[in-house]
This record gives C-alpha cells, structure tokens and sequence, in this order.
C-alpha cells in the first residue's frame, strides 16, 4: 500500500496506549511508523480525519459466501469487498455451501482462495457430517486445518445426545460449537414471527418458544459438559433471559444478534416485501427492546451480519416461496449504530464489532501502537447518510435498506499491507 497519514482522527482501543485520544497517525509499508501530534507529512498522502474515527480491525462472526456451489450469488471475492465496506478486516464464513465445508480440503479451498485479500476469510467447519445432524464431522481434523468454529448454520440439531457429544469433544481441544437456538418441528412451516400481524397477513408464524425450548436444551448440556457455546442470531426476550440467567452461572456462553433485528420489526412485512424475510425472523418492538437492551449490557456479545446472498430467482417470489435471508455486510454497524443512538457509546458499541467476536474466537486485539502492523477499521459514528445501490459491494442485491437512512458509516479498513477506502475518501487523497 501507499504511505498515508491520518489527522487528527479519534482512536478507540480500550487496552490500547492511545484510546480515546485524537492523534495523528502516520502508515509505512502497512504499519504504525508515527503516532502522535502534527507528524509531518512529507510527500505522504494525508487524509483529513475530521469525524473520523479508528478502531482495531472488526470481526465479522457470520457470513454466507456462496463459494463453492452457488457462485452467481455471492463469490468469496465479491463477499470479501462487501466485508470490507462494511469495516470488517476479518470474517467468519459459514460451511453451508454445495458442497458443505467439512473436510479438510474444503476448508484448505477457502484459505486459499481468500487469500490476498486485505480482509482475512476465517472458516468454519460443519458440527455434524452433510450437515445432516446424524453423525459428527471430524471435528479436530477440521481444527487442524484451519476452522475456528463448527457451527450447522440453520440447520438445528435434533439429537440431543449428539451435541452433549459435541460439547465434551470439542471442548478436548479448545473448539467452539456454534448453535442456531431453534426447535425445527415447532417452526416448521413458518414464515415469519407469530404475532397478531402474522395472522392478519394470513401467514403462519414462528412462535418465540421454538428458539426458548431448543437454547434450553443446549444450555442444560452446556452445564453438563462444561464445555463452549456460541449461540448465534438470539432475536426473543426469552433468549436474552436465558442466556443473561445462564452467564450469571458462570456456562462458557456467548451469544450474538444480526444487526438487522435491532432496527427492524415484523411490521416491516406488511407489503410482502421479500427482502424482509429472514431467519429467525423479524419479530416485535417487544422482542427488539430486549435485544437492543442485551446489546447495551453485554449479555449479547457481539452484532453480526448474517449476510446472505440471494439472487433474484429465490427472492422475487410469492413471500411462501421465496428464501429466508438478506445481504448484510456493508450495513451492519449502520443498523446497529442507527438503532442503538443514544443508548451506547461509540467505545461499546466497537466492542460489539471487535473486541466481542474475538473474545469468542480466542483471537488477539491488534492494539494501535508504533512498530506494530496495522489492522485497523476507519469510521465516522455520527454522519448521516442513505444508503444506495452504489453501496453494495456483493454479488446479490437481496436488502431492504436501499434508500435507508442511518446515521454512521464505516470509511474504510487498512489490513495485511492495503488501504481500502470509501469512494468519497479515496478521492480526497492525492495520489490515490
């Protein structure tokens, strides 16, 4: 990458020597040569850091990249770039593709051709073989190469006796199980929250009980085996309670939200927009209080994208028809940082993008510091803005946030040696 050097921009790095401090800072060669007041710039290129902001690099923990089986939808490169608009230097892929990540070649393939990229493809290995939920995928042998989790996507594993196995095997070598707290048989069917608005649109709906009985379950089998869990997308008040209830006693238990819960309701689906169909679904003001509470508190540790490619063919449909999911990258801190205004502080909420997600995986924090490597994310917390189709770095177009307006935005992302940027910033550096 080119030298840069950034003014006066606001650092946020709890445990870092600059937090909260606005310095300059000067980028050689993708590391820290100088951070502090009016660094001379030389020939360097400088951006004016005015608003901005700087971080350690944020975690993705869940994206759907569509590499192998389904390339028309999302390639690993076109979902690369969205994460990186979205600010993250690091992402988690989910193993769901065709077909599934769990061997050890199929996550060796995803290392590979991930590789070079200025944000690192983090893979993550099937919990049970096919997901199929019969019988465990070689677990460690998908550690060793290189998967940081094994999660069944949405796909829910019925077998109790399987995931207490799962636990106590993983646990032998440090893995992390992920789980999707969801009971198939009760959700079965289902197409959106059940609520008064599912029944006056005549669509069945998905009872919040069918995400509480299944997080139940692998709660009491946490307890038992002592092992690890991540429990992802928690979108009920009964999920929060039961995992605030269930770190209170102590269980090894993380648990995240997708962005788009903490902005968006199931009234959203008046019109039969498809793009407001996802998994689990879009439930009610009560259900978002409570997860935007979570989030302020640190009972969900981390806000993640749960971007989901879809092509035109399994979205515009008949909503009966059509498939669960949105794209998420680029606007998951926007939704989040929008809907949690005024009840968090810019220091929390980048713990929910950085310091979160890493915890989980158990991966240091770049901490901003002369003479180390940079791996930072660029971003301006108070700027308004509306979101367009000129914004979408995937390969899919599937959201309903075009022409949302949100207040913050991430401005770009400096990893492994490249300066990625904004449009708007790339313009405003010489040279560049």
């Amino acid at each position: 990458m080119k030298d840069l050097l950034l003014r006066q921009v606001h650092v946020i790095d709890p445990g870092g020597p600059h937090h909260d401090a606005v310095v300059d800072v000067l980028l050689k060669n993708g590391r820290f040569a100088q951070i502090g007041s009016k660094i001379s710039a030389g020939e360097t290129p400088v951006l004016d850091g005015k608003g901005m902001h700087i971080s350690p690099g944020w975690v993705d923990l869940q994206a759907h990249f569509r590499d192998p089986g389904e390339e028309y939808k999302e390639g690993i490169a076109n979902g690369l770039d969205a994460a990186a608009a979205g600010g993250f230097t690091a992402v988690a892929v989910l193993p769901s593709t065709e077909p599934v990540m769990d061997s050890r070649a199929s996550i060796q393939y995803l290392i590979r051709k991930s590789s070079g990229h200025a944000v690192q493809a983090l893979p993550t290995g099937t919990l049970t073989k096919g997901l199929k939920g019969q019988q465990l995928a070689e677990l460690f042998d998908l550690h060793q190469a290189g998967a940081v989790a094994f999660p069944d996507d949405r796909h829910a594993v019925r077998n109790a006796r399987l995931m207490m196995l799962a636990l106590q095997y993983a646990k032998g070598f440090g893995g992390l199980v992920i789980s999707f707290p969801n009971d198939p048989d009760l959700s079965a069917g289902g197409q959106m929250h059940e609520s008064p608005m599912s029944a006056r649109l005549g669509l069945k709906g998905i009872a919040p009980e069918a995400e509480a009985i299944a997080l139940m379950r692998d709660l009491a089998l946490l307890e038992y085996t002592g092992g690890r869990l991540h429990v992802s997308t928690v979108s009920t008040a009964q999920g929060v309670a039961l995992i605030r209830d269930a770190k209170q006693r102590k269980l090894a238990i993380t648990a995240s939200v997708a962005a788009h819960q903490l902005l968006l309701d199931d009234g959203c689906l008046r019109g039969f927009d498809t793009n407001y169909k996802v998994m689990p679904p879009l439930r009610d003001q009560q259900h978002m209080e409570a997860l935007r509470e979570g989030v302020k508190e640190g009972t969900i540790d981390v806000v993640v994208s749960d971007h989901r490619p879809e092509d035109v063919e399994h979205k515009k449909v008949e909503f009966g028809q059509a498939a669960f999911g949105m794209i998420g990258l680029e606007t998951s801190y926007a939704a989040a940082n929008t809907a949690l205004r005024g009840r968090m502080n810019v220091r929390r909420m980048v713990e929910r993008f950085c310091h979160g997600p890493r915890a989980v995986l158990r991966m240091d924090v770049p901490h901003i510091a002369k003479d180390t490597e940079a791996e930072i994310t660029l971003f301006d917390p108070e700027v308004d803005w509306t979101f367009g189709t000129d914004d979408i770095r995937s390969a899919s177009r599937n959201t309903p946030f075009i022409g949302q307006h949100f207040v913050g935005r991430p401005l770009g992302i400096v990893a492994r040696g490249k300066a990625v940027l904004a449009p708007a910033l790339r313009e405003s550096v010489p040279g560049r």
